[in-house]
C-alpha cells in the first residue's frame, strides 16, 4: 500500500455553525489547555449569526493556508486554527497540508461568539473531510479544545455545557431542541468592531475579582432555575434569572484587576431602555456577553413590539433577529 504522501488526494467538507447566547456564562478555566471551565453553562443557538468554513486537505497544499472572506484575520488567530487542524489530523492519523476559507454572517470578534461558532464549524468541516465520523459528545469534546464555548454550538437549540473535570466529561448536548419554545433573540450592534481584550485574555484574571467565588457558589442556583424554566417555559423566570447573571459577570469583570470593561454609551442606553419597557409593561430581558453589544430576550408573540421600540435607540447600528436554531451541520455548497 503506499504512502498518504504518495497519492493524490483530495478531501473536502464544510460545516455551519450557529454562534449561541450563554443563558448562564463561563466565565473562568480550570484547564488553560484543555479549556476545562470552572462552571457549567446553558445556551441558545442563534438562527441568524452563523460561521460557514469548508476544509479541504490535499496533497497540492504544502502547508495550511487560512483565509476569512469579508474581514481580515490576525496571525495570533490563524495560529489557533492550525493547531487545531493538527490536533484533528493526529486523530485521523493524516499528514496533509489543508486550505481553510471561512465567513460570517455576523462581525466577529466583538463579543458575539465568533470564536465558538468559527472552532465548531471548524471541527465538523475537518473531521469529516478526513472521513472521521465521530458521535457528537465526541465533537463537542474536540471543538471545546479550539474554543472552550464551541463545545455549546455542536448540538441543537437549548444547550448545557458540563464543566467536567476531564476533557471527555466536559462536553454539551441538548436540553431541547430549536421548535420547544418560541424565543426571540434580538442582537443589537452598538459596536462592531474587535474587542480591544479578548475573552480568554480577560477570563485569565477573573480570579481576582474580590466577587468572583462567590459567582461560583451561586451559580448553580441560577442553572437550576434557567433550567426549570425552559422545562415550564416560564418567560418571566428565564428573563429574571439570565439578567441577573449577565449583570453578576460584568460586576466580575469589572471588579477583576486590572478592570475589564466592555459596556460602552450603547450597551448603558439599551440596558435603560429596556428596563423602562418591561416597567410598562412589556416582558423583556437583556444579556450581554463578554463585549459592548446586547441580546434582548423576549418571547415571539412580543418580537414586532420589541423591534419597533428598539427604532428609538440613537446607538443601535444594527439589529440581528435570532430564534433557537440547530447546532452545527455538514453543507453541500462549498466555499471554493
Amino acid at each position: 500500500m503506499r504512502k498518504e504522501s504518495e497519492l493524490s488526494l483530495k478531501m473536502k467538507a464544510t460545516a455551519i455553525a450557529p454562534a449561541s447566547i450563554a443563558l448562564i456564562k463561563y466565565w473562568g478555566k480550570r484547564d488553560d489547555r484543555l479549556r476545562l471551565p470552572l462552571n457549567p453553562s446553558v445556551s441558545m443557538n442563534l438562527s441568524a449569526c452563523l460561521t460557514t468554513t469548508t476544509v479541504e486537505f490535499a496533497t497540492g497544499h504544502r502547508h495550511d493556508q487560512v483565509e476569512m472572506i469579508g474581514e481580515e484575520i490576525s496571525e495570533k488567530e490563524i495560529a489557533r486554527v492550525k493547531d487545531h487542524l493538527n490536533w484533528i489530523r493526529k486523530l485521523g492519523k493524516s499528514r496533509l497540508s489543508a486550505k481553510v476559507v471561512t465567513k460570517n454572517s455576523f462581525p466577529k470578534s466583538s463579543g458575539i461568539a465568533s470564536s465558538a461558532s468559527g472552532f465548531a464549524a471548524l471541527t465538523v468541516a475537518a473531521t469529516a473531510a478526513l472521513g472521521l465520523r465521530l458521535p457528537e459528545r465526541k465533537l463537542s469534546t474536540m471543538a471545546r479544545i479550539g474554543s472552550g464555548s464551541a463545545c455549546r454550538s455542536i448540538p441543537d437549540g437549548f444547550v448545557e455545557w458540563k464543566e467536567g473535570n476531564t476533557t471527555g466529561s466536559s462536553f454539551a448536548y441538548s436540553l431541547y431542541p430549536p421548535d420547544w419554545w418560541d424565543i426571540c433573540d434580538l442582537l443589537l450592534i452598538v459596536s462592531p468592531g474587535g474587542k480591544k481584550v479578548s475573552s480568554t485574555a480577560g477570563m485569565a484574571e477573573a480570579w481576582t475579582s474580590p466577587f468572583f467565588e462567590a459567582r461560583l457558589e451561586n451559580i448553580k442556583d441560577r442553572i437550576k432555575k434557567v433550567k426549570k424554566a425552559l422545562k415550564q417555559k416560564n418567560f418571566i423566570l428565564l428573563g429574571e434569572t439570565t439578567e441577573e447573571e449577565a449583570v453578576n459577570l460584568h460586576a466580575v469583570m469589572m471588579t477583576q484587576k486590572p478592570p475589564l470593561f466592555y459596556w460602552n454609551e450603547g450597551t448603558m442606553e439599551i440596558i435603560l431602555a429596556v428596563c423602562e419597557w418591561r416597567n410598562q409593561g412589556l416582558p423583556v430581558y437583556f444579556t450581554i456577553d463578554a463585549g459592548p453589544n446586547v441580546h434582548l430576550i423576549t418571547e415571539g408573540k412580543n418580537e414586532k413590539e420589541v423591534r419597533g421600540r428598539i427604532r428609538s435607540l440613537k446607538n443601535v447600528k444594527d439589529a440581528i433577529v435570532n430564534k433557537p436554531a440547530k447546532g452545527a451541520v455538514l453543507a453541500e455548497n462549498h466555499l471554493f
